[in-house]
């Protein structure tokens, strides 16, 4: 699930998309800590939440 995840990986959490974009500060086995734009910085189980990466050409502005 999270074999890609890497600090500085943009990402947006799958069910809370009103969360915005995260940057993926670490990374610790399953235990991924994102901060959320909207959010502030949150501790994910990628055993249990499949992040999705966001390009940076998918970002807006």
């Amino acid at each position: 699930m999270f074999h890609n995840i890497t600090p500085g990986t943009l990402v947006r959490h799958p069910s809370q998309e009103d969360w915005g974009i995260g940057q993926v500060q670490s990374v610790d086995g399953a235990r991924i800590t994102v901060n959320f734009e909207n959010a502030g910085k949150h501790l994910i189980n990628g055993d249990v939440v499949d992040l999705v990466t966001v390009r940076e050409d998918e970002l807006d502005g």
